[in-house]
């Protein structure tokens, strides 16, 4: 099975989307339209792809003959969790990779919360430094791994002379970094430019039910 492209995606997940809430399938227009394409013939192109792939059966003779086959139905992912994440003051970990090559469980989601990227990984989260962007103490956060980030994403930051690491937006500076937590009550730290190491950058959220 091939690897649905940026584009497919977006397209399946209309359709999984458009049929929960209505009931029905959308109209290529319909799609079109949602998906910012302005071509019906692309639509149809790609549709052409999603059933060749199992996605979808499509009636050529009804206007929104679109039917979610097995594989278009919302599918499930495991996430390996592989640790914890502070977002207070940072947690003293071994080493750098110690966090992030231990499997300690899964967590089984809806595939579009991994957005189709590769390398995701899931944090169990220690702390309240983040409850303003709705991250609180026992949340699991989605992350994808990566060594850069813009300014203003959040991210899990390793410390190289504290031996820490901690999740924070990241803010770059002249001369430094400012890690800003999400909560009035705690201050942000300041580092240094070689101080830091980002290994991943938040993607989604899982909530604990209270």
């Amino acid at each position: 099975m091939r690897t649905l492209s940026n584009k497919q995606r977006l397209i399946l997940n209309f359709l999984r989307n458009f049929m929960d809430e209505s009931g029905y399938p959308p109209s290529i227009r319909d799609i079109a339209k949602a998906c910012g394409i302005s071509s019906t013939s692309v639509v149809d192109y790609n549709l052409r792809i999603l059933e060749r792939e199992g996605y979808i059966r499509r009636a050529p003779e009804i206007s929104r003959g679109i039917e979610l086959l097995g594989q278009g139905k919302r599918r499930a992912v495991a996430v390996p969790i592989i640790g914890h994440i502070a977002a207070g003051e940072p947690i003293p970990v071994p080493d750098s990779d110690a966090w992030t090559t231990e499997i300690w469980e899964t967590v089984e989601l809806p595939e579009e919360m991994t957005r189709g990227k590769e390398g995701v990984y899931a944090l169990r989260v220690k702390g309240s430094s983040m409850v303003d962007a709705l991250i609180g103490d026992g949340d699991i956060v989605l992350m994808q791994h990566t060594n850069t980030a813009d300014s203003g994403e959040m991210v899990a930051v390793w410390l190289k002379k504290e031996r820490e690491v901690t999740l924070k937006r990241f803010y770059p500076e002249k001369g430094r970094i400012r890690l800003q937590p999400a909560n009035e009550q705690v201050q942000p730290i300041y580092v240094e430019p070689d101080n830091v190491e980002i290994q991943g950058k938040v993607i989604g959220v899982v909530r604990k039910l209270e």
